[in-house]
């Protein structure tokens, strides 16, 4: 548990893959006056320069079902975490302006990981990997997507997605071309316009306020392939700490077939 926040990740590399392309990150970002010792008896002063933490959460999910969406994947998470915690500082007493640099600076560790990841592709066609980024400044959390991993959050019952899929079939809903049925059912549903590495990379940011109770999930396509809406609310609603949403998550998309790797980050509320 970190910072009011109960907060649990796993990764598995399911029941048909070779190797996990999969990696999350779960960290806490903290910058403040870190009193060692004083002669002052009064210390309360000190207690306003400790300055919140932040927590940093990340699922990436690698494309292309071989090593390279692994390498991909490892790459994107590595960098986000030595980029962001370069541009942590400015999350201490924000006002709206601060804010707003803020969530630029999210975005532009985004865009670095994706430079990051293009570098590596060397003389071969670029490895890729989705990538979800929420950042919590608590009661606030600050998202970053590409690709088709998830955020969504439990507020008082009721399930709601966060982001949403950039997949050649979304993209065709929204165009009119098709409907949410048709969609489903479509092969594009596969396939990504929108991937860190890749030749299009358009992150997309938002941000959104949480109460004590509240749980929020990230997750890769192997939980969501398998685990349909109201049963990871159930899960969310019931299960308690964080930890055993995850567990439970991840073996119901096991019990569901396990196709793809499955990663589960739960972060719960607790105020």
């Amino acid at each position: 548990m970190q910072g009011g926040i109960d907060v649990y990740g796993a990764t598995d590399v399911g029941l048909k893959r070779d190797n996990n392309e999969d990696h999350f990150i779960i960290a806490g970002i903290r910058k403040s006056l870190d009193l060692r010792q004083t002669s002052l008896v009064d210390r309360s002063a000190f207690d306003a320069l400790r300055g919140p933490e932040a927590q940093l959460l990340v699922v990436a999910d690698g494309v292309g079902g071989n090593v390279g969406g692994e390498r991909a994947s490892e790459t994107a998470v590595q960098a986000l975490a030595e980029y962001v915690s370069r541009a942590a500082g400015c999350f201490s007493r924000f006002d709206t302006e601060a804010e707003q640099d803020f969530l630029a600076d999210l975005e532009g560790a985004v865009r670095k990981a994706h430079e990051r990841v293009r570098a590596i592709a060397e003389d071969r066609t670029p490895p890729a990997t989705t990538l979800t980024m929420v950042t919590f400044v608590w009661p606030r959390a600050y998202i970053v997507h590409v690709g088709d991993s998830r955020a969504m959050y439990l507020h008082n019952g009721r399930l709601r997605v966060l982001t949403r899929d950039q997949t050649m079939a979304e993209a065709m809903v929204d165009a009119g071309a098709l409907t949410e049925e048709q969609a489903a059912r479509s092969s594009l549903t596969n396939r990504l316009y929108s991937a860190l590495g890749a030749d299009e990379m358009v992150p997309v940011v938002g941000l959104v306020d949480f109460v004590p109770g509240d749980v929020l999930l990230l997750c890769s396509d192997g939980l969501t392939k398998h685990v349909n809406d109201q049963r990871i609310a159930e899960v969310l609603a019931t299960f308690g700490s964080a930890e055993a949403m995850t567990k439970a998550l991840v073996a119901d998309a096991l019990a569901g077939g396990g196709t793809d790797n499955v990663t589960v980050v739960v972060a719960r509320m607790v105020g």
